[in-house]
């Protein structure tokens, strides 16, 4: 149940049910023992009623709906500009404002991953501003997919000879860019997996 739960809403276990705590709202609300079977074990309209009710009530949110071509470009140039404004490094420090540290439980689908980096990738390669940069395509992914409530994993990789650094975004076993462009392996040195942590 905690995997539907909006992340301002806590579960406790109870003998007749559970208890929510809506700390947004403040307030408590209770789930009978046989509503949390249903949730768990019930047929699919049973799941889907229980969570449309949480739904209602704002203690669930609907998963959003997968961004469009023109908002991941917006994204791209507006995250490459402001790296090259304010730098990499500081950008990865903002990264807890952009990309919330909620995560769901269920995990991102290979379909939208794909999509978003097929999505990423072409508006790079077009845009003569982004002009293909790891960093601005990485950094983007990343933020895209934690504002949606998904895992994502920001890597930032070093290469010996010829020295190189790489930036890349993995989630659901995809990488956003590549995480080995042109057959080179990058060590990882940094890794941040959620909210810029």
């Amino acid at each position: 149940m905690t995997r539907i739960l909006s992340p301002h809403c806590r579960v406790t276990e109870m003998s007749s049910g559970a208890l929510i705590a809506d700390w947004k709202r403040t307030r408590f609300l209770g789930m009978a023992t046989e509503d949390i079977r249903n949730l768990t074990d019930g047929s699919p309209e049973e799941r889907a009623r229980l969570v449309t009710g949480l739904i209602r009530v704002g203690c669930a949110t609907a998963r959003p709906k997968r961004y469009s071509h023109a908002e991941v470009g917006r994204w791209l140039r507006a995250v490459h500009l402001l790296i090259r404004t304010v730098g990499f490094g500081r950008v990865l420090r903002l990264l807890s404002l952009a990309a919330p540290d909620y995560a769901r439980a269920d995990p991102p689908s290979a379909e939208d991953v794909a999509w978003l980096k097929r999505a990423v990738q072409s508006h790079s390669r077009r845009s003569w501003l982004v002009n293909d940069d790891c960093k601005a395509e990485a950094v983007t992914a990343f933020v895209l997919l934690r504002r949606r409530g998904l895992r994502a994993v920001l890597h930032v990789g070093v290469r010996e000879h010829p020295f190189a650094l790489h930036a890349w975004t993995s989630s659901d076993g995809l990488c956003i860019p590549d995480a080995d462009p042109h057959g080179h392996a990058f060590a990882p040195v940094l890794s941040i997996d959620g909210g810029g942590r």
